[in-house]
C-alpha cells in the first residue's frame, strides 16, 4: 500500500510540482495538502501521515512554529523539511531538526529546477527515509543531562589505569544524527583522553551550524574542521559539507586534509573515507561509533580499517534509531563490538578512551 503524504506549502505551484513527484513513485501518494501550518495543524490533529513535507517560511503559521506546536501537543511526525530557507537560514534548519523534523532538503529557487533529475533522486530518497522512520518523541536535550555525564566520567576514572595508549573516537551518522548526537556528545567530559572525528551527513552550509549547537551545549570544543586542523584530546572535529574529511599524519601530528573525490554511498562528506584514512594514524585504537541514518555509509571503512588497525565499535541498536541503516549494516556485517541504546553510547565511547 501506497504511504500517505501531507504537503505542506504556501505556494499552489510548489505543492502542484512537489505531488507530481511524489505520486511518480508507486510506493507514495499524496493524501492532503496544506497552504500554512494552521490547517497542516488541523489535518494533523485528526490524520496521521506516513511522512510530512514540511516549507519553512508561510504564513499565519510557519514550519517552525507548526513543529513547535506539535511537540506542545505531542502529535508525532515524521516531517521533512523543503525549503528554499534551508541553505542560507541554516540555522532555522537546526531549529526544525531539534524541534523533530528529521531530515531536509534545499528546495530550488528556480521552480524548474525542482524537476531536475538530480533534485527528483534526492528528494525521493530523503522522504523514502523519513517515511521508514521510527516516529519521533519529545525529547531535547537539557543541560541536566551533565550530571550523568560527570558520574560516568567518575566511572571512567576508576577503569583509567587500564587505559594506556593513544585513541580516537570516529563517528558517522545520518538521518535524525543532529538531534542524536545532542544526545551524545554533550555527556562527553571536557577531559576525554581522545580527539573526536565526525562525518554527519550534510550538504555544504550546515555543518558549521550544527558544530556551533552541538559546542553551545558541551564541555568538549567542537568546531566545524578546518583543513590543516591538528587533532586534540577533547576537541570535536565535525566535516564540512560537501567535501571528504580524512586524518593524515605529518611530522608526527595527526591533522585534517580534505578531498573532493566524487560521492561515495551518494554522499559527501562520506565516512568510509574518514575510517580508511585512520589505518596509517598513529593511534593505538579507533573507537568508531555508527549512528542512525540510512543507508551503509561506514561499513566497507571499518572493515578497511580492521585488516590494519586494531578497532572497537560501537552501533547505535535499532530501537532507538529514527533509521536502522548504517548501525544494521555494521551489525550485519559482523564488525559491531558492542550494540547499545543512544543513550548509552557516550558511556561506551568514555569507558573506552578514559579522561586525562
Amino acid at each position: 500500500m501506497a504511504k500517505n503524504i501531507l504537503i505542506v506549502d504556501d505556494s499552489a505551484l510548489i505543492r502542484s510540482v512537489l505531488s507530481g513527484i511524489i505520486n511518480s513513485d508507486a510506493r507514495f501518494h499524496v493524501a492532503d495538502r496544506a497552504v500554512d501550518g494552521v490547517e497542516a495543524l488541523e489535518l494533523l490533529r485528526k490524520k496521521s501521515y506516513d511522512a510530512v513535507v514540511l516549507d519553512i517560511n508561510m504564513p499565519r503559521m510557519s514550519g517552525l512554529d507548526l513543529l513547535k506546536t506539535l511537540q506542545k501537543e505531542r502529535i508525532s511526525a515524521r516531517v521533512m523539511i523543503a525549503s528554499t530557507d534551508t541553505r542560507e537560514g541554516a540555522k532555522i534548519t537546526m531549529d526544525c531538526l531539534e524541534l523533530g523534523a528529521m531530515d531536509f532538503i534545499h528546495k530550488p529557487d528556480n521552480t524548474s529546477d525542482c524537476r531536475s533529475e538530480d533534485f527528483v533522486r534526492s528528494f525521493i530518497e530523503t522522504l523514502a527515509a523519513v517515511a521508514e522512520a521510527k516516529a519521533p518523541d519529545s525529547q531535547v536535550f537539557t543541560v541536566d543531562a551533565l550530571k550523568t555525564a560527570d558520574s560516568v566520567s567518575k566511572l571512567a576514572e576508576k577503569h583509567a589505569s587500564r587505559i594506556s595508549g593513544k585513541r580516537i573516537v570516529a563517528i558517522a551518522s545520518s538521518t535524525g544524527g543532529p538531534r542524536a548526537l545532542q544526545s551524545v556528545i554533550p555527556l562527553l567530559p571536557g577531559r576525554l583522553k581522545a580527539p573526536v572525528v565526525m562525518v554527519q551527513h550534510m550538504p555544504v552550509g550546515f555543518t558549521a551550524s550544527l558544530a556551533e549547537r552541538l559546542d553551545s551545549l558541551s564541555e568538549l570544543s567542537i568546531k566545524e574542521a578546518a583543513e590543516g586542523d591538528v587533532l586534540q584530546d577533547g576537541h570535536v572535529y565535525l566535516s564540512k559539507g560537501g567535501a571528504h574529511m580524512n586524518v593524515v599524519s605529518h611530522h608526527g601530528k595527526s591533522m585534517i586534509h580534505y578531498t573532493d573525490e566524487p560521492t561515495r554511498e551518494g554522499v559527501k562528506p562520506c565516512a568510509n573515507y574518514m575510517y580508511e584514512s585512520l589505518r596509517d594514524a598513529p593511534f593505538d585504537e579507533v573507537v568508531c561509533v555508527v549512528m542512525t541514518g540510512m543507508g551503509s555509509d561506514g561499513t566497507e571503512g571499518i572493515k578497511h580499517l580492521k585488516e590494519q588497525k586494531k578497532v572497537h565499535v560501537i552501533s547505535q541498536n535499532a530501537e532507538s534509531c529514527t533509521v536502522y541503516g548504517m548501525p544494521k549494516a555494521v551489525a550485519t556485517a559482523g564488525l559491531s563490538d558492542v550494540v547499545v541504546p543512544l543513550s548509552e553510547i557516550a558511556q561506551e565511547i568514555i569507558l573506552r578512551v578514559g579522561v586525562r
